[in-house]
């Protein structure tokens, strides 16, 4: 397939695909599906081997969201059923991060829900951090806080952040559909200050919410343009209480177009598999570890995700191996220039972008709006409300083959035990 072979080619040189070839590959059929894996399955080899990095995410404050992002449990007006507690105390986070690094996990996602964090939230965090780099040496520390506020990334980044996400989670065209607290604008600018400050930058995207392939496009696009190192894809979990609760437009193909497309348009960053990957491609995962290099561990904010021991054994069934602490993520390339960079962000080179570039190596607030929804700030029914079977045409959407469970609602469990 002439597409697919100058895709590989392109991703081989960190190239970046034109518009309309990206395009291509999520109107390809489901019996090129293979064929697109496999092309993508290529580039991914080449810059990230068969390593599969693990990430944790620790639910730092939960729920009472000023926000109106129409995908999140966390909203403001959502009733949906789901864990509501304020900060953990940084003992509490560096022991649910443990559980996580005990499992292979390299680094520990710390979110918090809210609009943008207090001056004072920061200095609670950067507690957490130090308690956590203080039990796990090695591992690397992300922040998920919200919009950032003028001089708070380099706070994080004094008090021993490695990253920071905030995804930007739809193109700019639909944003104002999805959100009307805050715009598509501001997350660019708190992607662009953690980049500032020298921080990592972490951010993506949430497919499933309604859009067109166009929008999937240009959200991939502004991402490769604002040099994130890392690409969380995350899947629509329509969580009952939230209004996109009906949004079930996701199948395993679809999702495995979005992963290979998001990969060669950012060849050499980390792609990262996350919110929503066990309801929509279901027994379909391991071909998604081909595209991407990357998975969460474990549960997410709201929901469960399938067991840790379910994520290694997939791995290791499917001939990857897990990545070590002492192996960069990133392609020398990305990483030397990360650690070279002074007054830039972390893998920009002056505000070169190298993300598929051709270019050459080089006091207590009340609990807000999740804001950034990393790693998938969604779930779905109680687990008591069993689904009634319905039968679906050919090739649609079966979202009652999935049962997932909203993560320690009702009971005393801790944050993702």
């Amino acid at each position: 397939m002439d597409l697919l072979n100058t895709l590989v080619d392109k991703g081989l040189r960190r190239e970046l695909p034109t518009r309309e070839e990206a395009l291509a590959v999520l109107a390809t059929s489901d019996d090129e599906l293979l064929d697109v894996v496999a092309a993508a399955g290529k580039v991914r080899r080449q810059w990230f081997g068969r390593r599969v990095k693990l990430n944790y995410l620790v639910n730092l404050k939960s729920g009472l969201c000023p926000e109106d992002c129409s995908y999140c449990s966390q909203r403001l007006g959502s009733t949906a059923g789901i864990l509501k507690y304020t900060w953990l105390k940084p003992e509490e986070a560096s022991q649910a991060a443990a559980a996580g690094v005990a499992g292979g996990a390299k680094r520990v996602c710390l979110v918090a829900s809210g609009r943008g964090p207090t001056d004072r939230d920061v200095d609670r965090v950067g507690k957490t951090i130090a308690a956590i780099k203080e039990q796990n040496e090695g591992v690397e520390v992300c922040a998920c806080l919200g919009l950032l506020s003028d001089g708070q990334a380099e706070r994080l980044r004094d008090a021993g952040a490695d990253a920071y996400n905030h995804n930007l989670n739809t193109s700019e065209a639909t944003y104002g559909q999805i959100t009307k607290t805050h715009t598509y604008a501001d997350r660019v600018d708190t992607v662009q200050k953690a980049h500032g400050a020298g921080l990592s930058a972490c951010s993506g995207l949430i497919a499933g919410m309604g859009e067109s392939d166009e929008d999937l496009v240009d959200v991939v696009f502004s991402l490769r343009e604002l040099d994130a190192d890392s690409v969380p894809v995350n899947f629509l979990i329509p969580f009952e209480g939230t209004p996109l609760a009906k949004e079930w437009n996701l199948t395993p193909q679809r999702c495995l177009r979005i992963l290979a497309m998001a990969r060669f348009v950012c060849p050499d960053v980390e792609v990262r598999l996350a919110g929503g990957r066990e309801v929509h491609l279901r027994s379909m995962q391991p071909l998604a570890l081909h595209i991407v290099n990357s998975i969460f561990l474990g549960d997410y904010l709201t929901s469960e995700g399938q067991a840790g021991q379910a994520d290694l054994d997939m791995i290791a069934d499917a001939g990857f191996e897990v990545e070590g602490a002492g192996t960069s993520t990133l392609p020398a390339h990305r990483s030397d220039v990360a650690a070279a960079a002074t007054g830039g962000g972390c893998g920009s080179n002056g505000g070169a972008s190298l993300c598929g570039s051709g270019a050459p190596a080089e006091g207590d607030a009340p609990a807000a709006g999740c804001g950034s929804a990393c790693g998938g700030c969604s779930g779905h029914a109680p687990a008591d409300e069993t689904p009634v079977p319905v039968q679906a045409e050919a090739g649609g959407v079966r979202p009652e083959l999935v049962a997932v469970r909203r993560r320690g609602a009702g009971t005393d469990i801790a944050p993702n035990a």
